[in-house]
């Protein structure tokens, strides 16, 4: 009996406790402003995993949201810290609990969210878009009357529903092909549209402003939507932070800094420029050669094969800077390029660049020491290079979650690379980091296995 009553001391006891922590939490978000966060000497942003607001490419933490709460939060003299949700819903949620001090993604300006947040920040301009190709020959549509009879496809969801507004505004006519399939997303249509597989999509501005940095023949300017304001937000109980938020963008939107990172996302190409497949004159393949000889030996790699790697990186450029920072003739990230020994400003030295990726893609090999095929492990590595290791692991567990062989590339692990940029695999709990744009990897691996073959029977 003395031990049922103690039993039930305890329960009140941590019943209390735990109403007083809730009762706590609450006080401290009701006061918690500006003032309190640059005691705590940290900022606590709220974004969504996207190509756009944040992501993780090769350990880099990248996205255009992600840079400008980086900027806002070093003017406060603040260390970032990110925290994602799965949705707009998702991120105010957080924000009222006090997960979070800012909405650093551009939530739509509605009534629903006016109720509980203020706006603050940039007052961003959305719209939808027709995605299409710029055909030889052949002038894009320039007006929404011209989708009459023309097979247009929309994602569910406000994709979907403003076509089907906008056909009833026009009588009817749009051949309307509806995306319910969770495993195909908007940007796997638009690439579908550059490649000439399907001819329109419609999507965001700023995601088809994105897309086009991919693929240069795509043509966005056809807008079928009204516009829609977007912005920061944050707790109505933080008004000082949203002043400051408000006058930082005001004067943060002609910055350098600012101007770089809408370039970088918007404007910048992502891919590098690329010459013959070959350039074998006296049976060599580049300039090279004779560094991937001598350090191919150190990973057991055909050096064909780091000359590929090469090529795709760099095109045999020594001077390469990538979009993301990579630089030299092996496009290594500049934290990794550190680790693997190149001395800053060294970067552009060939022998410094081969060297220490050979050194990455041993480490890398290491990781995947259960893979014990030698050409199915290269994949592996190769798809980590690329892609970062933690994008693999991701793909790896999904394999098996999904009763795929979790140390097969092909078909296996290399199918669920490419979901990583679908919410419903990247949001899954075996998922570790986030939203990632697989197909660039899952096209890197074969691109680099396929040349290598070339050179072998090219070159000796």
């Amino acid at each position: 009996m003395k031990q049922i009553t103690l039993l039930i001391l305890v329960c009140i006891c941590m019943l209390a406790c735990r109403q007083q922590a809730q009762h706590q939490t609450a006080v401290d978000i009701e006061h918690y402003d500006l003032t309190q966060m640059k005691d705590s000497g940290v900022l606590v942003a709220l974004t969504l995993n996207s190509s756009i607001s944040y992501f993780d490419y090769r350990g880099e933490p990248m996205g255009f949201q992600y840079e400008l709460a980086k900027q806002f939060a070093q003017s406060l003299g603040l260390k970032l810290k990110i925290k994602t949700a799965r949705s707009p819903q998702e991120l105010v949620h957080l924000l009222l609990k006090g997960e979070g001090d800012l909405i650093a993604y551009p939530l739509p300006v509605t009534k629903e969210f006016k109720d509980s947040v203020i706006f603050c920040g940039e007052d961003i301009i959305t719209h939808q878009v027709l995605v299409q190709r710029n055909e030889r020959g052949e002038k894009p549509l320039k007006d929404v009357t011209e989708l009459i009879g023309k097979k247009v496809y929309a994602q569910s969801g406000k994709y979907l529903d403003r076509l089907i507004n906008l056909d009833k505004e026009l009588g009817g006519g749009i051949l309307i092909q509806p995306i319910h399939n969770d495993s195909i997303t908007t940007e796997d249509l638009i690439t579908k549209v550059a490649n000439g597989e399907i001819d329109y999509v419609v999507c965001d501005n700023d995601l088809a402003k994105l897309n086009k940095t991919y693929y240069p023949n795509l043509n966005i300017d056809l807008a079928i939507s009204f516009d829609q304001r977007a912005s920061w937000a944050v707790r109505k109980t933080s008004p000082l932070l949203s002043e400051v938020a408000y006058s930082w963008h005001q004067g943060n939107m002609t910055s350098p800094a600012y101007k770089a990172s809408t370039k970088k996302y918007f404007e910048n190409s992502k891919r590098m420029p690329h010459g013959p497949i070959l350039s074998i004159k006296d049976g060599k393949i580049s300039h090279f050669d004779h560094l991937f000889k001598k350090y191919a030996p150190e990973i057991g790699w055909d050096w064909r094969v780091i000359a590929s790697l090469a090529y795709n990186e760099s095109n045999f450029d020594t001077t390469a800077v990538s979009w993301v920072g990579a630089k030299g003739l092996m496009q290594l990230m500049p934290r990794t390029a550190r680790a693997m020994g190149i001395p800053e400003g060294k970067e552009s030295n060939a022998e410094e660049s081969v060297k220490a990726a050979t050194k990455y893609l041993a480490q890398l090999s290491r990781s995947f020491s259960k893979i014990t095929d030698p050409n199915e492990k290269m994949k592996f590595v190769l798809g980590s290079y690329n892609a970062g290791i933690g994008h693999v692991f991701d793909a790896m567990a999904l394999a098996e979650k999904y009763g795929k062989d979790k140390y097969v590339w092909d078909n296996n692990v290399a199918d669920y690379i490419l979901l990583k940029s679908h919410e419903e695999y990247f949001n899954d709990p075996v998922c570790k980091n986030g939203y990632f744009r697989g197909r660039e990897t899952f096209n890197f691996v074969k691109d680099i296995l396929a040349r290598a073959e070339i050179y072998k029977q090219k070159v000796k």
